[in-house]
């Protein structure tokens, strides 16, 4: 691996993202700390890849598209972002701490949510949502605009009568922020929720460009 400057490269606290030689990294693309890009990766236009307090892997001749929002964090635990080798991640796709392995094909507008794990093969077709949590089997197909759930999984239609209660029982504030139903009503905890990553950004006060 070497830190050759491709795209928008930040040292994030004390870690400087790594690039093979092999990969292509858009000037326009960002990567912030600990970034770590497997050979012949392609990293396109205006993607940002931020490790916050853990990391994210990039494999082998793994595809991220134009806009694609890719993070990290270790706030309510350590939550990397691991794609392994051969995934295509399309334009605009959201992934927050999950892990992502080989072959999976992640559609334009797709987003798979904090402690999800995509199985191998598998496909996210436009604008569907894997939330937080929830395990895809390996070879498996989310249909365009649904929302796949839990482990087992299982696929609702958005708007769908059990759709609030599906996601209630995930506890989804507490995995992706550490803030629970103790922390008061409904605009305390989202007050809470804005403090948590006020907090965690605060660390980038200290950002500077990686020096080549």
């Amino acid at each position: 691996m070497n830190t050759n400057s491709q795209g928008i490269r930040i040292r994030h606290r004390g870690a400087v993202p790594q690039v093979h030689p092999t990969a292509y990294v858009a000037p326009t693309a960002t990567l912030v700390g600990d970034v770590r890009i497997g050979p012949r990766a392609r990293v396109m236009y205006g993607a940002v890849l931020d490790a916050e307090g853990s990391h994210i892997e990039v494999g082998e001749a793994t595809v991220v598209c134009e806009n694609a929002v890719l993070r990290a964090s270790a706030v309510a635990a350590d939550q990397p972002v691991e794609l392994a080798d051969h995934v295509f991640v399309g334009p605009h796709a959201t992934l927050l701490g999950c892990t992502v392995q080989r072959c999976a094909y992640l559609a334009t507008s797709a987003n798979v949510l904090q402690e999800a794990r995509v199985g191998a093969g598998t496909v996210v077709a436009v604008a569907g949502l894997v939330h937080a949590r929830t395990v895809l089997p390996d070879e498996f197909f989310v249909p365009p605009y649904t929302l796949a759930i839990g482990d087992p999984v299982r696929l609702l239609a958005p708007g769908g009568p059990d759709v609030p209660q599906a996601i209630g029982r995930l506890g989804f504030a507490e995995v992706a922020f550490g803030v629970g139903p103790s922390d008061g009503d409904r605009l305390a905890r989202y007050e809470r929720i804005a403090e948590v990553r006020v907090n965690e950004f605060a660390a980038h006060l200290e950002d500077r460009p990686a020096s080549d």
